[in-house]
């Protein structure tokens, strides 16, 4: 059983993906780090010696606090944290509990240098559900820019940002699969309820409606949407909420049907 102000590696994992979220902050020193050099999808690093007083950008948040085996570091800095008015757990057994669980885990070399991202334009699926992927299990705070199809490599370039979703750069699609694909693959991030979403996400992107009788909802969805908005940026905050619910039906309601009930009912 976990303690009072702790939470268990299955309990975060239920939350990472979700808009409930909490904060996932690693305090692992960097003699763990450079054993097991993976965090928890989301997690952000910061040493456990910058927590006094509690930094400001906490407050109001739920705060899950993660060390090596969840002992005095995480007890630390959660209950410190606790100490300056912000709602903090440690995780129970830390990364290593996680780890021995065979829970997702994000290798860091990986993971993108800043967390600016641009691609084309006028986003449809793939330039929605990669960023969505990224701001859910990668990095909370990434941020996005939408250029012109021609300018996307100099932007990359002039303003440090990582490219996707175009050719010849690592993020992007690769023989069949799309980049969504490409990022599960290089973050490590393949789950049942992320490779289901990504067999959809395929599907529509591609045109290959056989592979998923939903990807023909998904891309009129993704068609419409893309039409009512001009700003790219109001776009992709309107369709956050389309992949949330499609990961939720990915990892808890994929075999739910739905039928008119013949003779009535309830």
């Amino acid at each position: 059983m976990p303690g009072p102000n702790q939470i268990t590696p299955a309990q975060l994992m239920r939350l990472i993906g979700t808009p409930d979220a909490p904060v996932i902050i690693d305090v692992c020193i960097p003699e763990n780090i450079a054993a097991d050099p993976r965090l928890i999808p989301g997690a952000v690093q910061i040493p456990h010696t910058g927590f006094d007083p509690g930094p400001a950008w906490l407050h109001g948040q739920r705060v899950v606090i993660v060390c090596h085996r969840g002992k005095k570091l995480s007890e630390g800095v959660a209950a410190l944290l606790r100490a300056h008015g912000i709602a903090a757990e440690s995780l129970e057994g830390g990364v290593e509990a996680w780890a021995q669980s065979g829970l997702p885990m994000i290798p860091i070399a990986s993971l993108p240098p800043t967390n600016l991202g641009v691609t084309r334009h006028r986003p449809k699926i793939d330039r929605i559900a990669c960023p969505w992927l990224i701001r859910r299990f990668v990095d909370p705070s990434a941020q996005f820019l939408f250029v012109a199809p021609a300018e996307v490599a100099a932007v990359a370039d002039r303003f440090n940002a990582t490219p996707f979703d175009i050719e010849d750069v690592q993020f992007s699609h690769r023989n069949e699969n799309c980049t969504f694909d490409a990022m599960l693959d290089d973050f490590a991030l393949h789950t049942e309820a992320l490779d289901r979403m990504a067999t959809v996400i395929r599907a529509a992107d591609t045109d290959r409606h056989d592979l998923a009788p939903q990807a023909a909802g998904l891309l009129a969805l993704s068609v419409g949407l893309s039409r009512m908005y001009r700003d790219d940026l109001e776009q992709l905050a309107a369709c956050l909420i389309l992949y949330d619910a499609l990961f939720r039906w990915a990892r808890d309601a994929f075999e739910e049907g739905h039928d008119w009930p013949v003779g009535g009912g309830k």
